[in-house]
């Protein structure tokens, strides 16, 4: 541990920091890759590794859960308009001093409090959460000082895309049909336009005759 420690850059202490107090004995060290992943959609999977709710030995009121590394939080993605709209508030207790920063401030100032803020919002609040963040290592980096454990890589499940809803999807098509009906009416006008121009060009030249 001394020799991967030192070829550690980050903050050792941050790192280990509560692991004399979980007992590793039979634990799985799952490893996530949050490089281009949706920040709900990891931090559910996270979720219940922690928890031990993919195991058959599973009991609510026992701690079986693995330990999650989680690397590349820097890389983390969002959808819609979550870095500019979504906010994390706090109030500091004095008379007015309620606080705020954007989901894009977060990631630029420490991108591991997101995953970990969205994660123990993804647990029950009991008397075993605090053990269960214990278990949640997250890096912004790939380095992590833990590479003399036995790691697994956790593989996510692929993103299901759900169909477009019967209402949209005539909503879309009925648009589709108007903008060709509006193509199709501008390009008669233009052909009108141009067999009155020609008949009037052939009038003018029977004048003429």
């Amino acid at each position: 541990m001394t020799a991967v420690a030192q070829s550690f850059n980050g903050n050792l202490k941050k790192a280990v920091a509560g692991l004399r107090r979980i007992n590793l004995e039979g634990l799985r060290w799952r490893v996530f890759d949050a490089k281009g992943q949706v920040l709900g959609r990891l931090a559910s999977q996270i979720a219940i590794v922690v928890q031990g709710k993919d195991k058959p030995t599973y009991a609510p009121n026992r701690d079986d859960g693995d330990m999650c590394i989680v690397l590349n939080a820097k890389d983390l993605c969002v959808t819609g308009r979550k870095l500019t709209d979504k906010f994390y508030r706090w109030h500091t207790g004095y008379v007015g001093h309620l606080k705020e920063r954007s989901l894009k401030d977060q990631l630029a100032k420490d991108p591991t409090e997101v995953i970990r803020k969205a994660v123990l919002r993804m647990l029950p609040r009991n008397k075993l959460r605090d053990d269960r963040d214990r278990k949640l290592r997250i890096f912004a980096g790939s380095e992590h000082p833990f590479s003399d454990r036995p790691l697994e890589s956790f593989v996510m499940p692929p993103r299901q895309v759900r169909e477009m809803r019967p209402r949209a999807r005539r909503a879309m098509i009925r648009a589709q049909k108007k903008a060709e009906q509006q193509q199709c009416g501008t390009a008669d006008k233009r052909k009108g336009r141009n067999k009155e121009e020609d008949k009037v060009e052939v009038n003018i030249a029977e004048a003429n005759t």
